[in-house]
């Protein structure tokens, strides 16, 4: 931008109050002052888990509002700024600060984005090795890395619940949960295929290879209507001992659970946590979410009508290419989003992968 005018100025006074007005921050004061008031009560750190959940909420919608004033705040000091000054030359050098503010209102007006009816939930993402063997184990373990890192970036707690490793190298599953409101409307569109494309290390004739991993992407229900029940008597658990390749650095206790739904044959496990109760809750938020998902796909009424599977991380089905190797790329297929800087996106830097994603809502 070389010059700026009037009507630039006005316009993303527009955009701001728009933006605003999207988000009923009236209904969100309101939310707060139930929340900050529940904080202060004598028992509100009886129930840990409960209580840090309050908290986040709570810093989330205070950010929020925060936000949104101190926008409507600099952009009517910017409108007064510009018509006091008369001269287009100095008027120009408020350019630094109209752009700064755009960047800004461009982030925040995500949030208008996530409004489905999940989209204020947690998330739980499970990533398992595709084809490609050896290989995809260790993408697995490289798209693991990548997406804790963002997590920690941004300041979300989250922790692993489930890991088996692969038989030689990497990771062959991993479950983690992610303790941060609006997770799942920010990382829903993760879920999919990842394609790497690259020389690999573990090929002694140096060949490139393509690999695939799968990423689920849940939303963790606590206290939310699903309109979906799952009756306690078509779950079966069973206490178990961690076994198989990698065991050696999984929970080998018999606090680690499996819970099973017996109408359709879906198992998932919790090995991480220390107490079989913990390990228990996390399964169920999983087993809970994951049922979500194929009657949501199959757009079906009834658990007991699901019968298929999900797609295989595989050709056809990828969501996103990595290309390390004979060129440097990340694309992003559904939003053509791209970077010439793998090493940069795999160190966690999502954010314009990210934002391009909730856009598409």
């Amino acid at each position: 931008m070389n010059d700026l005018r009037k009507k630039d100025v006005l316009d993303l006074k527009k955009d701001i109050e728009e933006t605003v007005t999207s988000l009923n921050l009236d209904e969100k004061k309101r939310d707060l002052i139930l929340l900050e008031n529940e904080s202060i009560q004598d028992d509100f750190w009886k129930n840990n888990q409960k209580a840090q959940d309050t908290m986040s909420k709570i810093a989330y919608l205070k950010d929020e509002i925060d936000t949104a004033l101190n926008l409507q705040k600099n952009i009517t000091s910017l409108v007064e700024l510009f018509d006091s000054i008369e001269k287009e030359t100095q008027q120009n050098e408020l350019i630094g600060e109209f752009q700064s503010l755009r960047e800004k209102l461009d982030k925040f007006s995500l949030r208008k984005f996530l409004s489905g009816k999940y989209d204020h939930l947690k998330a739980i993402i499970t990533i398992n090795a595709g084809q490609g063997g050896t290989e995809s184990n260790d993408w697995v373990e490289m798209l693991y890395r990548m997406y804790t890192m963002y997590f920690d970036k941004q300041g979300w707690r989250h922790k692993t619940t489930h890991m088996i490793k692969g038989s030689e190298v990497g990771i062959s599953t991993v479950t983690i949960q992610v303790e941060e409101p609006y997770s799942f409307g920010i990382l829903k569109r993760e879920h999919g295929a990842h394609r790497l494309v690259r020389i690999s290390p573990y090929n002694a004739q140096g060949l490139r290879q393509t690999t695939f991993a799968g990423v689920e992407v849940l939303p963790i229900f606590e206290n939310v209507d699903t309109d979906l029940e799952i009756p306690s008597k078509d779950i079966l658990f069973k206490a178990v001992r961690s076994g198989g390749p990698g065991g050696q650095s999984v929970n080998k206790t018999s606090s680690s659970v499996q819970l099973t739904h017996i109408p359709t044959g879906i198992s998932v496990h919790s090995s991480e946590q220390k107490s079989q109760s913990q390990n228990r809750e996390s399964a169920m938020a999983t087993l809970r979410a994951r049922l979500w998902r194929i009657a949501q796909e199959k757009k079906l009424n009834q658990i007991s009508e699901i019968k298929g599977a999900y797609k295989v991380a595989g050709w056809g089905n990828q969501i996103r290419n990595y290309v390390l190797h004979p060129y440097k790329l990340v694309k992003d297929l559904r939003t053509n989003i791209e970077s010439n800087d793998p090493e940069n996106i795999l160190d966690g830097n999502l954010d314009e992968f990210l934002e391009a994603q909730v856009r598409l809502q």
